[in-house]
């Protein structure tokens, strides 16, 4: 027990220290965020005892910062309206400080930007903003001795230009190169301890990612190139980073009109636009597509049982299955509520059937639990798919292919769930049922959602799907449509 007066003055500063939210961290990602943010500062201290500022280095580093304190309010505004990250032009700034100035301002001019950040954009954990001034910082660091190492010793980065143009300019592609590399290299880790399962290709190697990145660094150099003949040049700049600014916004603002919100895939207005040019494309070039329609069952009971919050982890879960699954041209898209869409581009009616199977295994494994009175529980999560597939030769529209997946989906629904089946004018209904449940042993109890009585089917009872070799051409015909004038061509209230 602490003592009065003398000894409660520590014992609060360690409770404060204790409260810390990088405390709740898992222990791996907690030493990784510490390590980087240790290894920033200790570089900081022996870059200092090295330094003599000089007052044209001040006033330049003082000028760098003003123009990012101007992009940091540019971000600022422009995330008013969004929860989504706003992509900055911050490099145009902060890289030149790198090339042209010692590397001590490389590596404070990160932490002096983050922390206008966190005063004038958004708040955020002490901690992620001091990870996120840390590894830009190392990752400045490691740019600036490269560029250093490049250029002969003793040489001066503005004076060794005029003479040595190539060289230069070689050496500031080097140098954005390390800091692109050295960044990500600390940041994806970071990013994958704490969202297991991200796709890192999407994070940090997607190709709109890659080629913003890239012209934020060719605009940096430039940058740097004209600061080299007058200061002015930072005024004559200024609107140009504003212009790259915007860009970036614009390309966000145009994802986030296609993507929906809780899942990140494609909205339906979006995957209706792109699928039915994909359709298009299929019966002009007679090649062979699929559509299948996937709804979670009893997804209402989830709702109600465990909450929204729960509901929406399931949602972004079996977004995630669909898009591990899928191929990379495969269209995955939310119409709405528990349904989702997918459309198979060069794919045979029996090896869309494989896909769509894939998918429904892959769902009825999510670990999703929920934390109850009774400890730690999963929530089994099944859906039910209904596939529809266009044959080479055949002419169907996207709302065929739609109304023929929907009779398959809601035979599903009629056939007990947790299943796939598919319109097929050669053998009918088709359908693959689930084999016995796969115990979780790491969880201590599983929750099983209470059944609703069955409704009659309306349509004939399926038959088996043949196994065809891969090599085979599939007899299955596109569709069927007699099966489904019985029933509604689109629904996203869902069975059940």
């Amino acid at each position: 027990m602490d003592r009065a007066s003398g000894d409660g003055e520590p014992a609060s500063r360690r409770g404060w220290v204790r409260g810390w939210l990088v405390w709740s961290l898992p222990r791996p990602l907690r030493a990784f965020v510490l390590a980087v943010i240790a290894a920033y500062l200790a570089w900081i201290v022996v870059s200092a005892t090295a330094f003599f500022p000089h007052p044209g280095g001040v006033e330049l580093f003082a000028g760098l910062i003003a123009c990012g304190a101007v992009t940091v309010e540019l971000t600022r505004r422009a995330s008013d309206s969004s929860t989504e990250m706003i992509k900055d032009a911050y490099a145009v700034w902060e890289l030149p400080a790198v090339i042209l100035l010692p590397p001590l301002y490389a590596l404070v001019i990160p932490a002096v930007r983050v922390a206008l950040v966190q005063w004038r954009v958004r708040k955020a954990p002490v901690y992620r903003r001091a990870f996120t001034a840390a590894a830009v910082g190392l990752s400045y660091g490691c740019a600036s001795a490269m560029f250093r190492a490049i250029l002969p010793d003793g040489s001066v980065p503005r004076g060794y230009l005029w003479g040595h143009a190539t060289m230069w300019l070689l050496a500031a592609a080097v140098c954005a190169v390390t800091q692109w590399a050295v960044n990500v290299a600390l940041v994806v880790p970071a990013v994958w301890a704490s969202v297991p399962g991200t796709r890192i290709r999407d994070v940090a190697f997607g190709r709109e990612a890659m080629y913003n990145d890239a012209t934020e660094l060719c605009v940096a150099v430039l940058v740097t190139l004209g600061l080299t003949i007058s200061a002015l040049t930072l005024v004559v700049m200024l609107p140009l980073a504003t212009l790259l600014q915007r860009a970036f916004r614009h390309n966000q603002l145009l994802h986030e009109a296609r993507a929906d919100a809780k899942t990140g895939l494609l909205n339906a207005a979006a995957w209706e636009r792109q699928a039915e040019t994909e359709v298009a494309r299929a019966v002009r070039t007679r090649s062979p597509l699929a559509v299948a329609v996937l709804d979670l069952d009893l997804f209402k009971r989830v709702n109600d049982t465990y909450g929204h919050l729960l509901g929406d982890q399931v949602l972004r879960g079996v977004a995630g299955a669909m898009t591990e699954v899928l191929r990379e041209y495969d269209l995955a898209g939310r119409f709405g509520g528990e349904e989702f869409v997918m459309l198979l581009p060069q794919t045979r009616a029996v090896d869309a059937f494989r896909i769509a199977e894939r998918v429904r295994a892959h769902v009825s494994r999510l670990p999703v639990y929920s934390e109850g009175s009774a400890g730690r529980e999963r929530v089994q999560i099944t859906v039910s798919i209904g596939v529809a597939a266009l044959d080479a030769g055949n002419r169907r529209e996207l709302a065929d292919l739609l109304a023929a997946a929907d009779a398959a989906l809601y035979q599903a629904k009629a056939s007990g769930r947790d299943q796939v089946q598919m319109i097929s004018t050669s053998r009918g209904l088709s359908a693959v049922r689930p084999p016995a449940p796969v115990s979780v042993p790491e969880a201590p109890g599983k929750a099983q959602l209470p059944e609703e009585p069955e409704e009659p089917g309306e349509l004939e009872e399926p038959g088996e799907l043949e196994e065809e070799e891969s090599s085979t051409t599939a007899t299955t015909s596109a569709l069927d449509v007699r099966h489904s004038e019985a029933l509604p061509v689109r629904s996203t209230s869902g069975v059940g």
